[in-house]
This record gives structure tokens, C-alpha cells and sequence, in this order.
């Protein structure tokens, strides 16, 4: 696919393509200090058929940009099978968007993204998701002047603006909260617990039956988020990969579950903030990087956290013990946070119109202090 000004729309069609589509960002937000490049090798792994079990449900497809001899942008499309066999909307996504500052760039990448989809029987497109909804979700659109914590994304205003443009409106908004842990426990959370602690137990995952503690897990997970917006249940494959990466970074006592007389009923995870110790690595793990790595998360711990996992049953959701739930994990795991010396946590990403969420975020005094947008487009 050409367009005019030598201007030209590469698909992806070897490993070397690949490592330049991953390497790429550099280009474009490499002078921002705000950006935190993300591992190379992570996104080689995520990226990879054989290494990402999501590939068992979806495809996609990348191309480059290339301005003459020089590379100048990327985008990758993407079709899951699971989104269309529950939401029954013909819907395909566009992802890991990065290019110059050109609307003529962003029009040629997504016009080549949006072309493959049409062929493939789509019609309608949302994004940006790289790759999922259960990954990095959403554009960048406030917050530019603070780092991304782990898993999280970041790009420069003039996106949003070649987006919309390319006839993209807002889809919907997604917020990234902060709060520092060790808040004081605000009246309501108190007279909430006040009321539930007597059939309630808050326990960390036992290690001791890890696989059967991810089933748990999984399966809070997979109900208490089915009505949210874009909903794609996790599969048994992607939540035991997803465990085997929180094995190695954190410890059982950052992952606490929540039982109603002996049931599990909501639980909570507290990831280390990767990226804090990760922000001048430049995206590379060799030769030393990895010792580092390994000595910030086990040892020394980041002073940041996020919290990219949390949930009540839908059985639970509209009455009074939801957010006493929520409250009780969330209290449980914010005083390990604190013996480690965490002073901040990230919460996200939480749907803009998700009141029930945001109004337990900000009881704590938690901020949004980053949004997020999904944008869609008919073919």
C-alpha cells in the first residue's frame, strides 16, 4: 500500500520488522521524560503466537510507516474471536499506534489497519488496545506530565488530534487514580466494616495451591467484571501466564482474597510499579539490567504500586456488603504496601461512569489524575 509524498505502508513479514516495530516508540517518545520505555523482551513475549496465549483466540496484523528510508510509524489490528461471540457487534481494534506528528501518517496507518478489518468482515473498529482489552487500554488524553506506572501507556496530545481527524469519536474514557496507602480509614469504610467483619475472613493467596488459588481468581474475575463495558473473559491459558508473572514479582501477601462464610467473594492485587525501576533501561534487560531488576523487586521493593486486578461477585454488586468487600481487600493489602514503604498506589484502569468504583476510590482519597480513551470508528 503506497499514498502520496513517499509515504509508504509497510506490513510486518519477518523478525527483523518485528524488532523495529517494537523498538520504535523510541523514536517518537524517546525525548519525552515522562515515557518509561518498556522491556524489549516483554514486548517480544507478548507479541510472539507461541509465548501469548491470547493468539489461541485472536489475530493481528502490524505495519510500519516509512517516509522515504525513514521509519516513522506503526499501528497493529487485531480480531478476537471471544469479543465477537459475546458482544455479537462485528467489532476489530487497532493498537500499539505511535508515529510523527503528520495527520497524513496517522490517516495512512489506520486506513491500512481499518482495510485488513473490512476484508476480515468487520464493521466497526475501536482502539487503541495492545493488545486486549485485558492489556494496555486506551489513548493517553490527560496526564501527560506524570509517568506511566506498569502496563500503562503514554503518548503525546497531538494523537488524539490525528485520531479524531481520521473520523474516530470518543468510544469511552478510562481513569488512572492515585492514593497514597496509608490513608486514614475514612467514616463510611469503618461503619461498613463494622457491619461485615463478622462473615467476613480476608486471607492471602496460599502459594501452597497456587493453581487452584489462580482458579479462584479467575473465576471472581471473570463475573464480577461481565457486565463492564468491552468485557472479554479471561481463559484458563491467560490467567495461569498472567500467574506466572505475578508468582515472579510479588509476594503472596500482595494478592488478598476476601471470603462470605468460607467462600471466596472478592479479591485484590498489588503489583510493584515495574517501571519505577525499570525508567532508565532504556528498554533493555542485558547484560545487568535483569540483576537490577530482580534486586528492586524482591529486596529492595519500588516506593509505587498499581493495582491492575480487583473484584467483588456480581452477586455481591448494589448492596451493602459490595463495598465492604471492596474496602476490606483493599485495607488488607495497602498495610503490606505501607511495611514495604510504598507511598503511592495507582489504581486503573477504572471506567469513567463506574460510580460504584469511584466513589470507594475517592472515600479513601483516591485522585484521578489520568484519563484514557477508547475511540471507535464505523466501516
Amino acid at each position: 500500500m503506497s499514498t502520496p509524498a513517499s509515504l509508504r505502508i509497510v506490513p510486518l513479514d519477518s523478525k527483523a520488522d518485528l524488532g523495529r516495530f517494537i523498538e520504535f516508540p523510541h523514536a517518537i517518545l524517546g525525548s519525552d521524560p515522562a515515557w518509561i520505555a518498556p522491556l524489549h523482551l516483554e514486548r517480544r513475549l507478548h507479541l510472539g503466537a507461541k509465548t501469548n496465549p491470547w493468539f489461541e483466540h485472536a489475530r493481528w496484523k502490524a505495519w510500519l510507516a516509512y517516509r522515504g528510508d525513514k521509519l516513522v510509524g506503526r499501528i497493529s489490528a487485531q480480531i478476537d474471536s471471544l469479543h465477537l461471540e459475546l458482544h455479537k457487534d462485528d467489532a476489530g481494534f487497532f493498537g500499539m499506534l505511535d508515529a510523527e506528528d503528520n495527520p497524513e501518517t496517522f490517516a495512512a496507518l489506520m486506513g491500512a489497519a481499518e482495510e485488513w478489518l473490512r476484508s476480515e468482515g468487520i464493521k466497526r473498529v475501536r482502539g487503541p488496545l495492545s493488545l486486549s482489552i485485558n492489556d494496555e487500554v486506551g489513548l493517553l488524553v490527560d496526564g501527560f506530565d506524570t509517568s506511566p506506572y506498569f502496563m500503562m501507556g503514554h503518548s503525546k496530545p497531538y494523537y488524539g488530534t490525528h485520531i479524531e481527524q481520521a473520523g474516530y469519536h470518543k468510544a469511552k474514557d478510562m481513569l488512572a487514580y492515585v492514593v497514597e496507602p496509608n490513608f486514614p480509614a475514612p467514616k463510611v469504610m469503618k461503619r461498613l466494616l463494622g457491619k461485615s467483619k463478622q462473615s467476613i475472613t480476608v486471607r492471602p493467596l496460599d502459594n501452597k495451591r497456587f493453581d487452584q488459588e489462580l482458579a479462584v481468581l479467575r473465576d471472581i474475575f471473570n463475573d464480577a467484571w461481565s457486565d463492564n463495558w468491552g468485557f472479554v473473559p479471561f481463559t484458563e491459558a491467560e490467567f495461569k501466564d498472567l500467574g506466572h508473572t505475578l508468582k515472579v514479582l510479588i509476594a503472596s501477601e500482595l494478592i488478598q482474597i476476601a471470603e462470605v462464610d468460607g467462600v471466596p467473594a472478592a479479591f485484590i492485587v498489588a503489583l510493584p510499579n515495574v517501571n519505577e525501576v525499570i525508567k532508565d533501561f532504556n528498554g533493555k534487560l542485558l547484560p545487568f539490567n535483569w540483576a537490577k531488576l530482580l534486586w528492586n523487586l524482591k529486596v529492595k521493593f519500588p516506593k509505587s504500586s498499581r493495582v491492575p486486578l480487583m473484584g467483588v461477585r456480581k452477586s455481591f454488586h448494589n448492596t451493602p456488603l459490595g463495598p465492604g468487600l471492596a474496602f476490606l481487600v483493599i485495607d488488607a493489602v495497602r498495610h503490606h504496601l505501607v511495611a514495604r514503604g510504598v507511598q503511592e498506589v495507582e489504581l486503573s484502569w477504572i471506567l469513567e461512569d463506574n460510580d460504584g468504583m469511584r466513589n470507594i476510590i475517592e472515600a479513601i482519597g483516591g485522585r484521578d489524575y489520568k484519563r484514557y480513551r477508547v475511540y471507535e470508528k464505523e466501516l
